[in-house]
């Protein structure tokens, strides 16, 4: 800890802004990580067990997707099986839209995470200019003879250095946690639209489909009891 005190010491001002955006990006990565952790151990399962009941019982998928609602996958199918036998058009825009929900919330951070990969280079850029200015005006030159405070030169150097190297691995380390997050961002989409199609199948070629011989089921006795009636 000590050796890390002393490097920030050694790089100056500009690495009080680095130290502060090498935190701000490891807390995101520490937060990512137990989002992207909870999401993926149990998409799977809950996908699954949803998809099963649809078949047989929409009344029973519903109550698995409402037990699972702190879970994007479960929200993303509530949205859909919680509606009273809706027109197909109506249940895929309830999907759409509950899973255009979803992806917002699993890009959250992204945004932190590209503020850094641009600003990180450029304060460390910054700390090179002002660790090279340190040591130009350290190198005393007389009009006689020269001499230089090679203490303090060398110190400028360090410093440049130092924000040189701090700025670009805090940018690199936050560029692989955002490409990271980006491709598992890519995957949900992809395994949303999955699943998604796979409810919405089931729910046109079972439910709706019973529904609508039903409904049409019941319009005839209707209009065969008006006729006894007549």
């Amino acid at each position: 800890m000590s050796i890390l005190f002393d490097l920030i010491a050694k790089g100056g001002p500009v690495m009080i802004p680095l130290t502060g955006l090498s935190v701000a990006t490891i807390a995101c990565g520490i937060e990512r990580t137990i989002f992207w952790v909870q999401v993926l151990r149990v998409e799977d399962k809950i996908a699954h067990d949803v998809l099963d009941a649809a078949q047989y019982s929409l009344d029973e998928a519903t109550a698995i997707a409402l037990r699972a609602a702190d879970q994007p996958i479960g929200r993303f199918l509530l949205a859909a099986l919680q509606l009273d036998y809706p027109e197909p058009e109506t249940f895929h825009l309830a999907l759409a839209t509950a899973g255009e929900e979803e992806f917002v919330l699993m890009r959250k951070g992204d945004k932190l995470l590209e503020t850094v990969i641009a600003v990180a280079p450029l304060l460390g850029l910054l700390g090179t200019v002002t660790g090279l200015i340190i040591t130009f005006i350290n190198l005393k030159i007389g009009g006689g003879g020269s001499s230089v405070d090679t203490s303090k030169a060398a110190g400028g150097i360090g410093e440049a250095l130092t924000t040189t190297a701090g700025g670009m691995i805090v940018a690199i380390v936050a560029l692989l946690i955002f490409r990271l997050c980006v491709t598992l961002q890519a995957k949900q989409v992809d395994y949303f639209s999955k699943v998604g199609c796979r409810l919405e199948l089931i729910y046109r070629h079972i439910w709706y489909k019973r529904l609508k011989a039903e409904s049409e089921l019941s319009l005839e006795n209707r209009a065969i009891a008006n006729q006894s009636l007549l």
